[in-house]
């Protein structure tokens, strides 16, 4: 698992703008801890520990509180066999070839490894950002990196305020306005709308429904205006290719005419 997916359901409620210095603290910490739980869920498939986190009585109540209501078929089944089905349902609709990849570069471009690929990862290289890596590879510009790094973007939010360097702060928000406006913004509402009515289990569609309300209310707790330019769509036409190899890898002019360079896109 990647790091730092701790689950804290304690305060998950709708944000609303602190009124002083220890609210806005507690504020950045909640809605770390939101963007955490959020993280878990489309970052890959969710484990044991993540899935016997969210069934506990005090955090099913908790996410009752913000709307989000599981079926049987989360509620009722061994953890064996959830697993399997949620393990099923991730690579049907995140992983499988005709499903919806969580990741901005496809949702955007209808391509992996374009430009948001390599912005995102100038800004998490600007910022010092860096994840473990889980079971299996994951693009920066997938969703659950995403949210990762805003969580980690709020929680140093947070110590800037504790350090009493309000310059700082100042300057990490304005990042995660940046950040929210570039990338998070144009894709995160459409493509949550998709997955609701993608999937079968109520697991990710009550996570997806939970992601795109809290995300709503990010975008307006921020003063953001961002149109979303995933739309939701099924199909996502392929753009003309911007990005043909990685800028921060040398190419080899040894390489022969055909052959991509180094973490390159192919057509």
């Amino acid at each position: 698992m990647l790091k730092g997916l701790a689950i804290d359901v304690s305060r998950v409620e709708p944000v609303e703008a602190p009124e002083s210095a220890e609210e806005t603290r507690q504020l950045l910490e909640a809605r770390a801890g939101l963007y955490r739980l959020l993280a878990g869920v489309f970052v890959e498939e969710p484990g044991r520990e993540f899935l016997e986190a969210l069934r506990r009585p005090e955090a099913l109540a908790s996410l009752a509180e913000a709307g989000v209501s599981f079926d049987a078929d989360f509620l009722e089944p061994g953890l064996d066999q959830l697993i399997d089905a949620l393990s099923t349902e991730f690579t049907t609709l995140f992983a499988a070839s005709g499903g919806f990849p969580p990741v901005e570069s496809v949702r955007l471009t209808g391509r992996y490894q374009q430009d948001p690929l390599f912005t995102v990862r100038e800004d998490y290289r600007r910022a010092g950002f860096k994840a473990l890596k889980g079971r299996f590879a994951v693009f920066e510009d997938q969703l659950g990196m995403e949210l990762l790094f805003i969580a980690e973007m709020l929680e140093s939010c947070a110590r800037a305020l504790d350090c009493g360097d309000r310059s700082e702060y100042n300057r990490l928000t304005r990042e995660v306005k940046r950040f929210w406006t570039l990338h998070l913004g144009k894709w995160v509402r459409g493509y949550c709308g998709l997955v609701q009515r993608a999937t079968e289990h109520s697991f990710y569609r009550e996570m997806a429904k939970f992601l795109e309300a809290f995300a709503g209310e990010e975008i307006a707790l921020l003063k953001l205006r961002i149109e979303d330019t995933d739309q939701g769509r099924e199909i996502v036409p392929k753009s003309e290719i911007q990005v043909l190899f990685n800028p921060d890898e040398p190419v080899c002019n040894a390489c022969g005419e055909n052959t991509d360079a180094q973490g390159g896109a192919r057509a």
